[in-house]
């Protein structure tokens, strides 16, 4: 498994894909062997959630550096150090890394995550040394028309994607949306090259993010048998005044802009709907306070708003239980992805407040599960419309909340069974046409 984002980085939401796969997959007859990068790369680590690393299981942790960071003068540094991504001296520590691996454990396969794409160059690389079956999680689409920005490096990933999806044994994706645009983009790929597995959440970190909720308010935190009963959604309830209103993890300034939603929050503060005294926002680990703390002050909105700094990951599960409501931001350029909190926001059983495109997959989600207080994000109006309605349901303890059914299948478990039963199709597979190695531990030629 080659991942970037592993404990001990913190501030992303893809290190709960990728770790709770690690715990998961040994129950379905796999043991992975993880390729990491050293700590030294990430700009935010700490060891919080290192103990949930299985016991015995194999890490390495590759040679890495943040160009950014080591290999800038005065700040600035050519961007041939940084293609495709800022950690490509990954690559250079990876491979061997990899092939040592390889040749230690004998895997069956290998299988490399987005959103690093140096991830996918050093999966690309140990296919094409060791001959192994490559599974590609894609996540979500790494190119759009202006998507990166620089064209040179948008010409760079969209090599990279283009060989990925040629010579991998399946493409991964966590959304319908990302799946059509890979289908629509390459024709002839056929289409059981793809599969999709939805990201989701951990039944293990909710319970004990449960003691870390504010006192009075964990009734919203069902066990996972709780939610074993799919005929019936936990019951709301109205939350104290005033209605805190949480936003967990990275806004981006343009696929999560929130300026729509500061002009609203400021004209209907003018108009008297809403005050410090009846909602407070709060922006958790947003990654861009420095952008965001102007416009709160440009809109007046400061004593309404705050921006608050990250915290351990179960501490962040347990203010989401403990919230009034959930706020999720995702914009129309984004339709085709959905964000990975939205599934751990549907687990936390609070009301949620969902500023996106209604023809978007954030939104298609949202409907499925039951839950309609939706606006888009780019409507002020919109917002303004929605958020009162929002705000009188919350308070009455009527929110709508994630039914039962969406929460039991949104678990990180089930996404683990189904990541388990497509390993071993591809196992088969390359089995039967003579190209795999037996996976570590297992009987010779057995899947």
């Amino acid at each position: 498994m080659i991942a970037f984002h592993y404990p001990p980085m913190r501030g992303s939401s893809g290190i709960q894909r990728t770790l709770t796969f690690s715990q998961h997959l040994p129950q379905h007859g796999w043991q992975p062997l993880l390729l990491s990068a050293q700590p030294r790369a990430y700009a935010n680590s700490g060891a919080d959630q290192l103990a949930e690393i299985p016991a015995g299981m194999v890490v390495r942790r590759a040679f890495a550096l943040d160009t950014s960071r080591h290999l800038a003068l005065g700040g600035r540094y050519p961007l041939l150090l940084a293609l495709p991504d800022r950690w490509v001296t990954w690559l250079l520590g990876a491979v061997p890394a990899g092939l040592g691996l390889v040749r230690r454990h004998r895997p069956a396969l290998i299988w490399s995550t987005y959103p690093i794409a140096t991830a996918h160059l050093i999966g690309l690389a140990l296919h094409r040394l060791t001959g192994l079956p490559w599974v590609a999680d894609l996540r979500d689409p790494m190119t759009d028309h202006d998507y990166p920005a620089h064209p040179l490096t948008r010409r760079v990933y969209r090599w990279i994607e283009r060989q990925t999806i040629a010579r991998c044994s399946v493409a991964v994706c966590t959304t319908p949306g990302a799946i059509q645009t890979y289908r629509a983009r390459f024709p002839d790929i056929p289409a059981e090259r793809y599969a999709l597995i939805e990201n989701g959440y951990d039944e293990a970190n909710f319970a004990q993010a449960g003691d870390a909720a504010p006192a009075g308010r964990t009734g919203a935190a069902a066990n996972a048998a709780d939610y074993a009963d799919t005929s019936a959604a936990p019951a709301p309830t109205p939350p104290p005044a005033p209605l805190t209103l949480v936003h967990s993890g990275v806004i981006y300034p343009s696929e999560r802009d929130p300026r729509p939603l500061f002009a609203a929050l400021a004209e209907l503060q003018r108009a008297g709907h809403i005050s410090p005294q009846r909602l407070r926002v709060v922006l958790r680990a947003t990654g861009h306070d420095d952008y965001l703390r102007p416009l709160l002050r440009e809109y007046g909105i400061e004593q309404m708003v705050s921006l608050a700094p990250h915290i351990a990951y179960r501490a962040a599960l347990g203010e989401m239980l403990g919230a009034g409501g959930l706020l999720v931001l995702q914009a129309a350029n984004c339709n085709h992805q959905i964000p990975a909190k939205l599934y751990e926001y549907f687990r936390a059983g609070r009301p949620i407040l969902a500023l996106t495109d209604a023809a978007g997959d954030t939104a298609a989600a949202l409907r499925k599960a039951g839950i309609d207080t939706v606006a888009q994000l780019d409507s002020r109006e919109d917002i303004m419309h929605q958020l009162l309605r929002f705000l009188t349901l919350a308070e009455a303890g009527q929110a709508p909340l994630a039914s039962a059914a969406a929460v039991a299948a949104s678990s990180r478990a089930a996404r683990s069974a189904q990541l388990g039963e497509l390993l071993d199709r591809v196992a088969l597979r390359a089995q039967a046409a003579g190209r795999a190695l037996p996976r570590a531990g297992s009987k010779e030629g057995a899947p």
